[in-house]
């Protein structure tokens, strides 16, 4: 199961990171279609002792994919057969959109680490609500025990105006609420312009309020609402989306997402200087994410599910995040460094070190 390094080494470091990506999603969605799924969930399947309760849902382990890999919902079924307990669809936008010019995912070998400046490319919430039905019937005739869970993260559609954003994001709540079994407000990814500012609290209280009641009218029930937030918010600032939280009575807070910083990498100045611009994922951010938990925890208890991605490698990882008071863990940049057993290897140390 260790020799995926070698297979990365040998087969995709040299190729564009976007390109390499495609071809190992396609390989695990084509395994998935000529009946290879059920010998890989005979495989992978989570041990009973990881089953977590959050959000009102049974997960059949805390770690799951984190947004971003799945970018529009066309792999779920596949995905989890490799072990996920959860995947995160997204991030998706009202409209449809091809998302910034290519290339835009990079990789910094050196550092275990990704960065992306992709834009939110998708194929808009319309499309991809009828594939969430069709893969949340998939996963319930699949699983007649506890199922995988599906989350959906929406973003804004980079033509909309700021002024905007709160109807465009109401698009995709009415939209895909009702295949989704938590939703989660993105408003802390560094490549849409001006996203970010959506995350001063007097501008994102009404955006949670509206995609709640949006959500929750389409769906014609309680669908568990997160925000996401960015590792580079001032400690003052995760304290203020915090209390926000605590007021509107989220069901819970996504810490972190990628950074625009660039300190303490060591790759060479001139090669990152050389990847540009975007967001910058993977063992670099543990540190940061690690400490935006820790506050969060700190600040809502018990009252408010944590989820925490950034930096995620191992299980020791994860049991990491869990001691800090997260209820579950997401991945995604080690996946892209590990292959396919990295989650089933992540749930076989979670289950290891419980015992």
């Amino acid at each position: 199961m260790r020799i995926y390094p070698t297979v990365f080494r040998l087969c995709f470091s040299w190729m564009d990171a976007e390109k390499a990506h495609k071809i190992g999603f396609t390989m695990i969605k084509a395994i998935h279609t000529v009946g290879g799924g059920a010998v890989l969930r005979r495989m992978f399947t989570p041990s009973s002792s990881l089953t977590t309760q959050a959000l009102g849902l049974t997960f059949p382990t805390p770690f799951g994919l984190a947004a971003g890999f799945d970018k529009e919902g066309k792999g779920i079924n596949a995905l989890v057969n490799l072990g996920f307990g959860h995947v995160e669809v997204g991030t998706i936008t009202g409209q449809a959109q091809e998302g910034n010019p290519q290339p835009r995912l990079f990789r910094l070998v050196e550092d275990r680490a990704v960065i992306n400046r992709m834009g939110f490319n998708n194929d808009g919430a319309a499309a991809v609500a009828p594939r969430l039905k069709e893969a949340l019937a998939g996963l319930s005739k699949t699983y007649p025990g506890v199922r995988p869970i599906i989350g959906v993260n929406i973003g804004k559609t980079k033509v909309v105006e700021l002024e905007d954003a709160l109807e465009d994001y109401l698009i995709s709540a009415r939209t895909l609420a009702p295949s989704a079994d938590y939703l989660v407000v993105n408003v802390s990814s560094p490549n849409t312009p001006g996203l970010r500012l959506l995350q001063d609290v007097a501008t994102l209280r009404p955006l949670l309020v509206g995609v709640r009641e949006a959500a929750n009218a389409s769906a014609a029930r309680h669908v568990p609402l997160l925000v996401k937030i960015a590792p580079d918010l001032a400690d003052e600032d995760v304290a203020d989306v915090a209390a926000l939280a605590l007021e509107l009575k989220l069901d819970g807070i996504i810490a972190t997402n990628t950074t625009i910083s660039r300190e303490g990498l060591a790759s060479p100045d001139a090669l990152v200087q050389e990847k540009g611009a975007g967001g910058l994922s993977g063992a670099p951010l543990k540190a940061r994410s690690l400490a935006v938990l820790r506050q969060l925890k700190a600040a809502v208890g018990d009252s408010l599910v944590l989820i925490s991605v950034g930096g995620v490698e191992s299980g020791a990882d994860v049991q990491e995040r869990l001691d800090a008071g997260a209820t579950l863990v997401q991945g995604y940049t080690a996946f892209l460094y590990e292959g396919p057993f990295w989650a089933a290897r992540i749930n076989k140390e979670l289950a290891a070190l419980r015992k």
